[in-house]
This record gives structure tokens, sequence and C-alpha cells, in this order.
């Protein structure tokens, strides 16, 4: 297949993997004094445990794995207000799958739905515009998550419920972004981090220059990355070259996919139906300042928040993590999910205890579905 096959190719990996730890020699990084790289998003993180890239590089290099899973930083008073909005009468709450096994303080989705709520789960929000249709009698929610990634197809099927005059049609706006925490880790004097390895999908949207203050203000490299094992040993040789010689720049490796500003189209369809919150809760990280989007007035039609008077609409509210659970440490690098006293144990995918288990794209769930085989596995 034509842009997966080459970059997954083993004699180029094995030349990456030499320049690699040959750089790491030159930077004098060791397994006691390493390099900390930080993989900002979730997907990446799957991909160096899926193909194992963390064994095959040198021991002087430390992954740190960041907050870029959008399921994952989803605070538990988030949850329990879908499930309020889930269980109103003449409701369908719509959402992506990945959120619906997401513990809140009481049930996640799946448990209100096995309880009677009417919960689907849908591939897109056109799915739920659809189902607005053929429903008119019922109020159709649309679960909005996700970073940029995902926001641009929610702007639009808000602007298609406008043009379309779907007033049975809402979102329940969770969209968040990437440039506010990366500047929260970095204000925090106990993180250590050497530099990072950007999001793929996210940067496709926004392009690379929202990144600029992290080379710039903090002096650490960047380098926005495909998710082929290729794409991110090349990445990781990029971020180091950069350390090796003095610089702090954003480079895109991904660039047969990422365009430098980003994709006009999506920015405009953002900016048209959202402004940014004063803060929004992150679990792990807290409030943090212009980190989440709301639904602007002149769309307050599909706003659910507004609709049902929930949520911000109704003042925030912070919950607390269950006992033992280390969900906001993991997500911050400040802990390996295994050193979790309940990974394993109080914390399963079947019975999780914390999103960063049941998140595809979550920390917990790559420990676990790729860490039980490595006992018994050579790194190939």
């Amino acid at each position: 297949m034509r842009y997966v096959e080459e970059f997954r190719d083993p004699t180029a990996a094995k030349a990456l993997l030499a320049e690699i730890e040959k750089v790491t020699k030159q930077i004098g990084a060791t397994k006691e004094k390493p390099v900390h790289i930080m993989e900002i998003c979730g997907g990446h993180t799957h991909a160096i445990f899926r193909y194992g890239l963390d064994r095959l590089t040198p021991e002087g290099i430390e992954f740190i794995h960041g907050p870029g899973c959008p399921v994952c930083v989803l605070p538990m008073s988030r949850v329990d207000e879908c499930v309020q909005i889930a269980e109103k009468p003449n409701v369908i709450f719509t959402t992506f799958g990945d959120a619906m096994r997401v513990p809140g303080t009481k049930k996640s989705l799946l448990q209100a739905k096995a309880d009677g709520a009417d919960i689907r789960m849908v591939y897109s929000p056109l799915d739920a515009l659809e189902l607005a249709r053929r429903n008119p009698d019922k109020e159709v929610v649309f679960f909005g998550l996700g970073f940029e990634t995902t926001t641009p197809s929610t702007a639009l099927s808000i602007q298609q419920a406008a043009r379309d005059g779907l007033t049975n049609f809402s979102v329940f706006c969770n969209h968040i972004t990437v440039p506010e925490p990366i500047k929260a880790l970095l204000d925090d004097p106990y993180m250590m981090l050497d530099g990072f390895v950007g999001p793929g999908h996210v940067s496709m949207v926004i392009g690379v220059h929202p990144y600029d203050f992290i080379a710039r203000d903090y002096g650490k490299p960047i380098v926005v990355a495909g998710f082929e094992p290729l794409d991110l040993l090349q990445s990781v040789l990029m971020v180091l070259t950069q350390i090796r010689d003095g610089r702090a720049e954003v480079e895109n490796q991904y660039a047969r996919i990422v365009p430098e500003h980003g994709n006009p189209i999506s920015i405009a369809a953002i900016n048209d139906v959202y402004e940014r919150r004063p803060s929004f809760e992150w679990r792990g990280l807290g409030e943090i300042d212009a980190s989440g989007l709301k639904i602007r007035d002149s769309y307050k039609a599909f706003d659910a928040e507004e609709k049902f008077g929930i949520g911000y609409a109704a003042g925030p509210r912070v919950v607390q993590e269950p006992d033992g659970c280390e969900c906001g440490a993991v997500m911050t690098g400040r802990m390996k999910p295994t050193a979790c006293p309940q990974f394993g144990k109080g914390c399963t995918p079947e019975m999780p205890l914390g999103a960063l288990m049941v998140s595809s794209e979550g920390a917990c769930a790559a420990y676990w579905q790729y860490g039980g085989r490595r006992a018994a596995e050579p790194a190939e």
C-alpha cells in the first residue's frame, strides 16, 4: 500500500536506529541521565508500543506520554453531564464509541444505555444530523469531543443544521485545543522535558505555527510526526539532532500530510462556530485558560448546554478522582501506567477506573494491550 509499506521498511528502520544511537551518544544521554521526549498524541503512544520502538531505541531515550488523548483528559463531571442529558425523556444521545465506557462518578454512558437511556454510537456528527431528520419528535444530542482534529466536522454539522433548520439537533461541546496544555506542562517546574514529538492529525488542521511558542519561548524542539514506525523514528532523530546542535525549532516530518498553515476551510468553520471558553477543566491538569471551545451565541440554538441548562451554563463542577486512580499523574508524565497501584488490578479494560484504560489512544490501554507479551517476545 502506497504511503504505508515504505514507512515500515526494516532496512530503513535499522539505518535510522543506528543514527539515533549515534546522536544519543553525542549528546551524552544514558539510562541514568536520559533525554526526555514527550509524544503529545495518544496515537503516537500506541504506535510506539505497537511497533516496540521504546525497546528498539537506545536506553538514553525516555518517552514521556503526553495529554493528547481527548477522551482521557475529559473530567468525570462532564461524563456525569452526558449521562444527565442522555437520561432526559425524548432524548437520543449520540457519541463516538471511545466515550461509551468512560466512567463518571456513578455510571458510564454504556451503563446508562443498559439502564434504558437511548444512547447510540455514531461514526460522525453527520450520523447524528440524519437521526435528527428522521426523528423530529426527539431531541438529538451529539457529544462533541476531541482536539482540533474532530472540531471541524462538528462545526460543519452545526452550520448544516442551521441551514436545514433542524432545531431538534444540538451539540454538547467538549472540544479542546492542543497548544494550551503543552504550555501548562512547560510552566510546571517539576516537568523535565527536552523535546516534543508533535501531533500529526491535529496539525493537519491547524498547521505548525501554533507551536512556535514552544521553541521561541521555552527553547524546546518540536517535530510534527506521522504515525508509521519510520515516521516516529525519523522524528525522534530530528528532535535529537536539534538538541545536539543547540537548536530549538518547529520542524515538520509529516509534510506529506500536514500543510504549514493548516486547512483554511476547517479553520474558517471553527472560527465561525466556536469561541474560546475563559477556562476549561482537564483531567489531571485542572483548569487551563482558553483551552476549551464554546459554541458562539449566533449558534446557541444548537448548544446542548444552553438548551438543557447544564455544564458550564449552570456553573462548573469539580469531581475528585477515585481513590488510587493516578490518571492525572500518568497523563502529565509524572508516572508510568504500570506504577499506578490500580493498573491491572482495580482498573482493567473490562472494568476501568479511568479513561486512560478505556480509550484507543490511552497510555494505560497501550501498556495493557502491548505490554503483556513483551517478556516472552524479543524486539524485532
